[in-house]
């Protein structure tokens, strides 16, 4: 079963997954969602660039990048630029301790339906549409995202 984008227009996502067959999984199933994935990158300053580029409506990024590269100094950066961030991280600690340069985080291991519905409930929030339920799993840190402040 697939679940679909809750908008009219299809809105574009970078991915920044140092795990290219997760990261290539995850496009897949957010495309069957309708969604336009802009760039699969493993590294800062590539996802910096393409967001530079194309500025995508949100950026699901690992904590942990390739080599050396910082996830969440690639969230500050793209916040700056006015691009909200999901970390998609088994690291889930350190996406608490960084919250406040995402919106939210999904913590690994996590099933394809549960990531579409975050990013669903996420981008439809962001649109303004507080219909969505929040799926399990997701944790926000944007007050403004999470039903009475949770």
């Amino acid at each position: 079963m697939t679940v679909t984008s809750p908008t009219k227009s299809a809105k574009t996502l970078l991915i920044v997954e140092d795990e290219i067959l997760a990261a290539m999984a995850l496009k897949g199933e957010l495309e069957d969602a309708g969604y336009i994935v802009m760039d699969l990158t493993s590294r800062h300053q590539e996802a910096a660039s393409a967001a530079r580029e194309c500025k995508p409506d949100l950026a699901l990024v690992n904590i942990q990048l390739q080599g050396r590269d910082s996830g969440i100094e690639l969230a500050q950066e793209l916040k700056a630029m006015g691009i909200p961030v999901m970390f998609i991280s088994g690291q889930i600690t350190r996406a608490r301790t960084a919250q406040t340069v995402a919106i939210a985080s999904m913590p690994k291991p996590y099933s394809a339906m549960d990531l579409v519905l975050a990013v669903n409930y996420l981008l439809g929030h962001l649109g303004g549409d507080d219909t969505f339920q929040r799926p399990a799993g997701l944790e926000v840190f944007e007050t403004d995202l999470a039903p009475d402040g949770v």
